[in-house]
């Protein structure tokens, strides 16, 4: 039933649209020679090589890090450095990072900047996470962190990760679940043979908040009970005591590596593709930026904007004017103003990545399809109206960006009275910078396994580094 309706609603958007430009659009497989369909696999095995370590905030800021000092960017710690053509890294507490390449002309002139977000939907443990269940089973406490739907996250082998600071000054990194001999933990869903009385949930509601509650233990000790040993052994794994964890980071992610999706393998399936798919075409393009650029360049990679960018390390903080006054302060020595600041900030140019829906093929009717977004149909231009829109000069400008360098495009516009809306580019436009929100589609969009096309990814990287160089 569902596929025939999809292919109903679709024959009925070509037939509405029969004549329009939008029905000639290829599939960007189909614009690819021989040599570009190579770049684009070998593009997608180093994208899933990032997405497979970076599996949260901390872990994506520490492998751009890596990443990007092994491309020659070096810790901006003096004014001296912010020379023409220097690679610099501005590290916003280990949760957000920075990439700058310095433009030949002064940074008053204007900037090109990228700004993406690397946290994703998860599940964090709450400050006394363990309780004993029915059955003798412990059980671990959590909050969920962003939009998901919960049944998802039900039987799914899960991994913990995070930090754990102590009052003496240590961190400590966790990682259980993500090597192939670690344990992982599981949310228990109900057998069919038992679940009469919960037949009458809702689609929204199969799990409640409070029920996302993964199995940590099961073996009691000898004289002690099952929820004793489990604190004793993770405390003793960590050299940690009990109270530690409420100065933790800890958050449950899908334990499964990334995976190529289709016998084709067009499609990469992976966690957290919401956004460091965005992430790692920003960071990519600018470590294969071999030149100085006219303009100073910038890969900013923001915290917290599943939950609305808050905290220092999110898009609504100062960091990234921070950033620039650093740099700023760095070209114009004793002269620096404030008024330089806002000049700066007035002449960027800023694309806000970040990854939408794409037309779902067994749910199309949640899209208003004449208007939606397909994987492999290139970069997309989200048009959502109602002031969240970039203005018409700049959005002309962009295009002609991606047309020069024949990187396909498309737009998405969500169905009226159902969602949509931006990113951080709200945050960065009051800041009177020039912005416009792009991405690529995405299938299954915040669930514990997303899924894009590997030409959308390396599409979105090529648009990256033009924009860079852009004049």
């Amino acid at each position: 039933m569902a596929i025939t309706l999809a292919g109903a609603l679709l024959s009925l958007t070509t037939a509405a649209q029969d004549g329009s430009v939008w029905t000639t659009k290829k599939s960007g497989w189909l614009l690819l020679n021989p040599d570009q369909r190579a770049e684009v696999f070998e593009f997608a095995e180093r994208y899933k090589a990032y997405i497979r370590t970076a599996k949260s905030a901390l872990t994506s800021t520490r492998e751009v890090i890596r990443l990007a000092r092994t491309a020659g960017f070096a810790d901006f710690n003096d004014p001296s450095q912010a020379k023409a053509g220097a690679r610099l890294i501005i590290n916003g507490r280990d949760r957000a990072v920075i990439l700058v390449i310095v433009g030949a002309e002064p940074l008053t002139n204007g900037s090109r900047l990228v700004g993406t977000h690397h946290d994703s939907p998860h599940i964090g443990l709450k400050a006394r996470p363990f309780i004993l269940a029915p059955g003798g089973i412990v059980l671990m406490k959590t909050v969920y962190y962003g939009g998901i739907k919960k049944y998802q996250w039900a039987n799914e082998p899960l991994a913990l990760i995070g930090r754990i600071d102590t009052v003496d000054g240590r961190v400590i990194d966790v990682s259980i679940g993500l090597n192939a001999n670690d344990p992982v933990f599981v949310i228990p869903d109900s057998a069919p043979h038992s679940d009469t009385d919960l037949r009458n949930r809702t689609y929204a509601n199969v799990l409640a908040g409070e029920e996302l509650n993964p199995v940590a233990g099961s073996i009691p000790g000898q004289n002690s009970s099952v929820i004793s040993e489990v604190i004793k052994q993770l405390t003793a794994m960590y050299k940690i005591q009990e109270e530690d964890l409420v100065s933790a980071e800890l958050q449950l992610v899908p334990a499964a590596p990334p995976a190529d999706v289709g016998v084709d393998r067009g499609i990469v399936g992976a966690y957290g593709q919401d956004d460091r798919l965005s992430s790692y075409c920003a960071v990519r393009a600018m470590i294969d930026l071999k030149a100085t650029p006219r303009y100073t360049a910038m890969a900013y990679l923001s915290n917290f904007e599943e939950v609305g960018s808050v905290n220092n390390t999110g898009a609504s903080s100062e960091f990234l004017n921070t950033a620039f006054a650093r740099l700023l302060a760095a070209q114009r020595g004793a002269s620096y103003s404030d008024l330089d600041l806002r000049v700066a900030l007035r002449n960027s140019q800023v694309v806000s990545a970040d990854t939408n829906d794409g037309i779902n093929p067994v749910f199309p009717q949640t899209s208003e399809a004449s208007n939606a977004a397909r994987l492999g149909f290139g970069v997309t231009i989200k048009t959502y109206r109602g002031g969240f829109n970039a203005n018409s000069e700049f959005t002309a400008r962009i295009r002609r960006v991606l047309d020069q360098n024949s990187i396909p495009w498309q737009t998405q516009t969500p169905k009226v009275d159902v969602g949509g809306g931006g990113t951080i580019g709200g945050f960065l436009s009051r800041q009177d910078m020039e912005v416009i929100d792009l991405g690529v589609p995405l299938l299954s969009m915040h669930a514990t396994f997303e899924m894009s096309s590997k030409v959308d990814v390396w599409n979105f990287y090529r648009f990256m580094s033009a924009f860079y160089q852009s004049q």
